[in-house]
Protein backbone atom coordinates (compact mmCIF):
# COMPACT_ATOMS: atom_id res chain seq x y z
CA UNK A 1 0.00 0.00 0.00
CA UNK A 2 1.33 3.55 -0.89
CA UNK A 3 1.76 6.75 1.23
CA UNK A 4 -0.72 8.71 -0.20
CA UNK A 5 0.26 11.57 1.77
CA UNK A 6 0.88 14.68 -0.64
CA UNK A 7 4.42 16.08 -0.52
CA UNK A 8 5.09 20.13 0.22
CA UNK A 9 5.55 20.11 -3.32
CA UNK A 10 2.41 18.16 -4.38
CA UNK A 11 0.41 20.65 -1.99
CA UNK A 12 1.93 23.23 -3.77
CA UNK A 13 0.66 22.01 -7.28
CA UNK A 14 -2.88 21.52 -6.09
CA UNK A 15 -3.56 24.70 -4.10
CA UNK A 16 -1.90 26.83 -7.07
CA UNK A 17 -3.74 24.96 -9.50
CA UNK A 18 -7.25 25.61 -7.22
CA UNK A 19 -6.44 28.81 -6.74
CA UNK A 20 -6.39 29.61 -10.63
CA UNK A 21 -9.38 27.84 -11.84
CA UNK A 22 -11.49 29.13 -9.16
CA UNK A 23 -14.27 31.37 -11.18
CA UNK A 24 -12.83 30.73 -14.63
CA UNK A 25 -14.76 28.96 -16.81
CA UNK A 26 -13.85 30.62 -20.46
CA UNK A 27 -12.93 29.84 -23.45
CA UNK A 28 -9.40 31.83 -22.81
CA UNK A 29 -8.37 29.29 -19.48
CA UNK A 30 -6.87 26.99 -22.35
CA UNK A 31 -4.22 29.47 -23.40
CA UNK A 32 -3.49 31.09 -19.89
CA UNK A 33 -2.88 26.89 -18.97
CA UNK A 34 -0.60 27.12 -22.10
CA UNK A 35 1.48 30.15 -21.16
CA UNK A 36 1.82 28.71 -17.83
CA UNK A 37 3.32 25.47 -18.35
CA UNK A 38 0.86 23.22 -17.28
CA UNK A 39 1.18 20.68 -20.06
CA UNK A 40 5.34 20.58 -19.81
CA UNK A 41 4.51 19.68 -15.69
CA UNK A 42 4.41 16.01 -16.02
CA UNK A 43 7.34 15.37 -18.27
CA UNK A 44 9.96 18.08 -17.23
CA UNK A 45 9.40 18.79 -13.61
CA UNK A 46 7.57 16.38 -11.78
CA UNK A 47 5.58 13.55 -13.42
CA UNK A 48 1.91 11.33 -13.82
CA UNK A 49 0.59 12.12 -10.54
CA UNK A 50 1.53 15.79 -10.18
CA UNK A 51 -0.72 16.21 -13.73
CA UNK A 52 -3.59 14.39 -12.14
CA UNK A 53 -3.58 16.46 -8.95
CA UNK A 54 -3.83 19.33 -12.00
CA UNK A 55 -6.92 17.31 -13.73
CA UNK A 56 -8.36 16.72 -10.25
CA UNK A 57 -8.91 20.12 -9.84
CA UNK A 58 -10.16 21.12 -13.23
CA UNK A 59 -12.63 18.41 -12.49
CA UNK A 60 -13.98 20.53 -9.18
CA UNK A 61 -13.85 23.76 -11.08
CA UNK A 62 -15.68 22.48 -13.76
CA UNK A 63 -13.18 23.36 -16.59
CA UNK A 64 -13.20 21.79 -19.76
CA UNK A 65 -10.10 21.85 -21.38
CA UNK A 66 -7.94 19.13 -23.38
CA UNK A 67 -5.35 19.13 -20.48
CA UNK A 68 -6.19 15.09 -20.34
CA UNK A 69 -6.76 14.18 -23.35
CA UNK A 70 -3.20 15.79 -24.70
CA UNK A 71 -1.30 14.15 -21.71
CA UNK A 72 -2.81 10.86 -22.08
CA UNK A 73 -1.31 10.78 -25.26
CA UNK A 74 2.38 12.31 -23.80
CA UNK A 75 2.50 9.29 -21.80
CA UNK A 76 2.02 6.76 -23.80
CA UNK A 77 3.78 7.78 -27.04
CA UNK A 78 7.10 9.74 -25.69
CA UNK A 79 8.12 11.15 -28.58
CA UNK A 80 4.98 13.43 -28.34
CA UNK A 81 5.90 14.85 -24.98
CA UNK A 82 7.56 18.31 -26.25
CA UNK A 83 4.62 18.59 -28.78
CA UNK A 84 2.37 18.08 -25.75
CA UNK A 85 4.75 20.33 -23.67
CA UNK A 86 4.63 23.45 -26.10
CA UNK A 87 0.46 23.30 -25.70
CA UNK A 88 -0.20 21.53 -28.81
CA UNK A 89 -3.93 19.81 -28.30
CA UNK A 90 -3.93 15.51 -29.15
CA UNK A 91 -7.13 12.68 -29.14
CA UNK A 92 -7.01 9.63 -28.46
CA UNK A 93 -9.20 7.39 -30.88
CA UNK A 94 -9.32 3.51 -29.54
CA UNK A 95 -11.45 2.46 -33.26
CA UNK A 96 -12.50 4.18 -36.47
CA UNK A 97 -16.58 5.95 -35.68
CA UNK A 98 -15.45 6.35 -32.00
CA UNK A 99 -16.90 9.13 -30.23
CA UNK A 100 -14.24 11.14 -28.88
CA UNK A 101 -13.70 14.65 -27.28
CA UNK A 102 -11.58 17.30 -28.72
CA UNK A 103 -11.08 15.59 -31.51
CA UNK A 104 -11.49 18.47 -34.27
CA UNK A 105 -9.45 20.59 -32.16
CA UNK A 106 -6.71 18.13 -31.97
CA UNK A 107 -3.60 19.01 -34.62
CA UNK A 108 -3.30 15.46 -34.53
CA UNK A 109 -5.51 12.03 -33.45
CA UNK A 110 -3.29 8.97 -31.68
CA UNK A 111 -5.41 6.13 -33.55
CA UNK A 112 -4.19 2.07 -33.63
CA UNK A 113 -2.01 1.32 -36.65
CA UNK A 114 -0.66 -1.98 -37.14
CA UNK A 115 3.01 -2.11 -35.45
CA UNK A 116 1.81 0.57 -32.30
CA UNK A 117 -0.08 3.86 -31.68
CA UNK A 118 0.20 6.09 -34.52
CA UNK A 119 -0.67 9.84 -35.36
CA UNK A 120 -2.93 11.27 -38.45
CA UNK A 121 -4.23 14.26 -40.05
CA UNK A 122 -6.35 11.96 -42.27
CA UNK A 123 -10.05 11.30 -40.70
CA UNK A 124 -13.41 13.25 -40.50
CA UNK A 125 -15.13 14.43 -37.12
CA UNK A 126 -18.62 15.24 -37.11
CA UNK A 127 -19.75 16.93 -33.88
CA UNK A 128 -22.50 14.89 -31.80
CA UNK A 129 -24.66 16.20 -28.74
CA UNK A 130 -23.57 14.14 -25.60
CA UNK A 131 -24.03 15.07 -22.29
CA UNK A 132 -20.55 15.50 -21.11
CA UNK A 133 -18.82 19.18 -21.18
CA UNK A 134 -16.48 18.25 -23.51
CA UNK A 135 -17.28 18.88 -27.62
CA UNK A 136 -17.19 15.29 -28.50
CA UNK A 137 -17.01 14.49 -32.14
CA UNK A 138 -17.40 10.68 -33.84
CA UNK A 139 -13.86 10.35 -35.49
CA UNK A 140 -14.06 8.12 -38.52
CA UNK A 141 -10.46 7.28 -40.04
CA UNK A 142 -9.04 5.28 -43.03
CA UNK A 143 -8.55 1.35 -42.53
CA UNK A 144 -5.57 -0.14 -41.06
CA UNK A 145 -4.04 -3.56 -41.13
CA UNK A 146 -1.49 -5.97 -38.83
CA UNK A 147 -1.12 -7.59 -35.97
CA UNK A 148 -3.77 -6.04 -32.96
CA UNK A 149 -2.04 -3.96 -31.10
CA UNK A 150 -2.21 -3.40 -27.21
CA UNK A 151 -3.94 -0.25 -26.41
CA UNK A 152 -3.87 -1.01 -22.52
CA UNK A 153 -1.32 1.48 -21.90
CA UNK A 154 -2.78 4.51 -22.80
CA UNK A 155 -6.59 2.97 -22.14
CA UNK A 156 -5.18 3.01 -18.23
CA UNK A 157 -3.69 6.54 -18.34
CA UNK A 158 -6.84 7.86 -19.31
CA UNK A 159 -8.76 5.37 -17.05
CA UNK A 160 -6.59 6.74 -14.29
CA UNK A 161 -7.05 10.55 -14.95
CA UNK A 162 -10.17 10.15 -15.81
CA UNK A 163 -10.88 8.78 -11.66
CA UNK A 164 -8.78 11.69 -10.77
CA UNK A 165 -11.06 14.47 -12.26
CA UNK A 166 -14.33 12.35 -10.67
CA UNK A 167 -12.49 12.82 -7.27
CA UNK A 168 -12.28 16.40 -8.33
CA UNK A 169 -16.01 16.96 -9.39
CA UNK A 170 -17.17 14.84 -6.55
CA UNK A 171 -15.60 17.28 -4.14
CA UNK A 172 -16.84 20.17 -5.45
CA UNK A 173 -20.47 18.54 -5.22
CA UNK A 174 -20.06 17.89 -1.42
CA UNK A 175 -18.58 21.32 -0.86
CA UNK A 176 -21.72 22.76 -2.04
CA UNK A 177 -24.10 20.43 -0.82
CA UNK A 178 -22.26 20.64 2.93
CA UNK A 179 -22.57 24.82 2.36
CA UNK A 180 -25.94 24.64 1.33
CA UNK A 181 -27.01 23.32 3.99
CA UNK A 182 -25.46 25.39 6.68
CA UNK A 183 -27.54 28.45 4.77
CA UNK A 184 -31.09 27.06 3.71
CA UNK A 185 -33.14 26.99 6.57
CA UNK A 186 -36.29 25.06 7.19
CA UNK A 187 -38.52 25.50 9.80
CA UNK A 188 -36.71 27.58 11.30
CA UNK A 189 -32.92 26.32 11.30
CA UNK A 190 -30.31 25.30 9.17
CA UNK A 191 -31.47 21.49 7.17
CA UNK A 192 -28.05 20.48 8.18
CA UNK A 193 -29.34 20.20 11.93
CA UNK A 194 -31.67 17.15 10.80
CA UNK A 195 -30.30 13.82 11.01
CA UNK A 196 -31.61 12.85 7.33
CA UNK A 197 -29.38 15.42 5.64
CA UNK A 198 -26.68 14.79 7.68
CA UNK A 199 -26.42 10.95 7.11
CA UNK A 200 -26.89 12.25 3.22
CA UNK A 201 -23.67 14.54 3.49
CA UNK A 202 -21.67 11.96 5.66
CA UNK A 203 -22.75 9.53 3.02
CA UNK A 204 -21.07 11.69 0.21
CA UNK A 205 -17.96 12.36 2.10
CA UNK A 206 -17.11 8.77 2.41
CA UNK A 207 -17.67 8.15 -1.22
CA UNK A 208 -15.63 11.18 -1.75
CA UNK A 209 -12.91 10.12 0.35
CA UNK A 210 -12.44 6.32 -0.82
CA UNK A 211 -12.85 7.42 -4.31
CA UNK A 212 -9.84 9.51 -3.89
CA UNK A 213 -7.55 7.03 -2.08
CA UNK A 214 -8.78 4.36 -4.67
CA UNK A 215 -8.11 6.67 -7.36
CA UNK A 216 -4.77 7.67 -6.34
CA UNK A 217 -3.45 4.16 -5.50
CA UNK A 218 -3.93 3.73 -9.56
CA UNK A 219 -2.23 6.49 -9.95
CA UNK A 220 0.59 6.35 -7.88
CA UNK A 221 1.49 2.85 -9.55
CA UNK A 222 1.49 3.82 -12.88
CA UNK A 223 3.84 7.00 -12.49
CA UNK A 224 5.90 4.42 -10.34
CA UNK A 225 5.64 1.81 -13.49
CA UNK A 226 4.36 -0.66 -11.45
CA UNK A 227 1.88 -3.23 -12.12
CA UNK A 228 -1.49 -1.55 -12.02
CA UNK A 229 -4.24 -3.17 -14.41
CA UNK A 230 -6.30 -4.46 -11.51
CA UNK A 231 -5.65 -1.02 -9.05
CA UNK A 232 -6.95 0.88 -12.49
CA UNK A 233 -10.43 -0.95 -13.14
CA UNK A 234 -11.11 -1.20 -8.94
CA UNK A 235 -10.42 2.53 -9.36
CA UNK A 236 -12.35 3.49 -12.71
CA UNK A 237 -15.40 0.63 -12.05
CA UNK A 238 -15.62 2.07 -7.54
CA UNK A 239 -15.13 6.20 -8.26
CA UNK A 240 -17.73 5.68 -11.58
CA UNK A 241 -20.30 4.59 -9.14
CA UNK A 242 -19.10 6.68 -6.09
CA UNK A 243 -19.15 10.04 -7.90
CA UNK A 244 -22.92 9.65 -9.25
CA UNK A 245 -23.84 8.84 -6.09
CA UNK A 246 -22.31 11.96 -4.69
CA UNK A 247 -24.39 13.52 -7.32
CA UNK A 248 -27.73 11.67 -6.82
CA UNK A 249 -27.40 12.80 -2.97
CA UNK A 250 -26.52 16.92 -3.51
CA UNK A 251 -29.94 17.26 -5.77
CA UNK A 252 -31.51 15.55 -3.14
CA UNK A 253 -30.42 17.53 -0.17
CA UNK A 254 -30.64 20.72 -2.71
CA UNK A 255 -33.99 19.83 -3.92
CA UNK A 256 -36.11 21.25 -6.41
CA UNK A 257 -33.82 24.06 -7.02
CA UNK A 258 -30.45 21.54 -8.52
CA UNK A 259 -32.60 20.37 -10.97
CA UNK A 260 -33.13 24.15 -12.45
CA UNK A 261 -30.94 25.24 -15.09
CA UNK A 262 -29.56 28.31 -13.20
CA UNK A 263 -27.97 25.65 -10.85
CA UNK A 264 -24.96 24.50 -11.65
CA UNK A 265 -25.02 21.05 -10.08
CA UNK A 266 -27.03 19.60 -12.92
CA UNK A 267 -23.69 20.27 -14.97
CA UNK A 268 -21.71 18.21 -12.71
CA UNK A 269 -24.61 15.25 -12.76
CA UNK A 270 -23.93 15.25 -16.33
CA UNK A 271 -19.92 15.11 -16.28
CA UNK A 272 -20.57 11.98 -13.88
CA UNK A 273 -22.79 10.35 -16.57
CA UNK A 274 -19.89 10.78 -19.19
CA UNK A 275 -17.01 10.30 -17.31
CA UNK A 276 -18.44 6.72 -15.90
CA UNK A 277 -18.54 5.96 -19.79
CA UNK A 278 -14.61 7.27 -20.62
CA UNK A 279 -12.06 4.59 -21.22
CA UNK A 280 -14.75 1.47 -19.82
CA UNK A 281 -17.84 1.77 -17.52
CA UNK A 282 -18.12 0.44 -13.98
CA UNK A 283 -19.00 -2.88 -15.52
CA UNK A 284 -16.24 -3.77 -17.64
CA UNK A 285 -13.56 -2.84 -15.05
CA UNK A 286 -15.46 -4.95 -12.40
CA UNK A 287 -15.57 -7.86 -15.28
CA UNK A 288 -12.01 -7.49 -15.36
CA UNK A 289 -11.34 -7.60 -11.58
CA UNK A 290 -13.35 -10.52 -11.91
CA UNK A 291 -11.49 -12.38 -14.28
CA UNK A 292 -8.61 -11.21 -12.67
CA UNK A 293 -9.90 -12.88 -9.54
CA UNK A 294 -10.71 -16.27 -11.52
CA UNK A 295 -14.39 -15.42 -10.45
Amino acid sequence: MADLTLTEDQRMVADTAREFLAGRTGDDVWKEITDLGWQALPFEDFGFLEACLIIEELGRARVAVPYLSSLICGMAVPSLRPRVAAGEVFAYVPFSGALVPWAAEASALLVVGPSGLVLTTEASCTPVTVVGPAPTYRVEHGPVSGAPVSTAPIEAYGAAATCAEMVGGAQAVLDKTVSYAKEREQFGKPIGAFQAVQHHCANMAIDVMSARFIAYEAIWRLSRDLPSDVEVSVAKSWVSEAYERVCALGHQVHGAIAFTAEHDLHHYTRHAMSSALAFGDADTHTDKVATHLGI
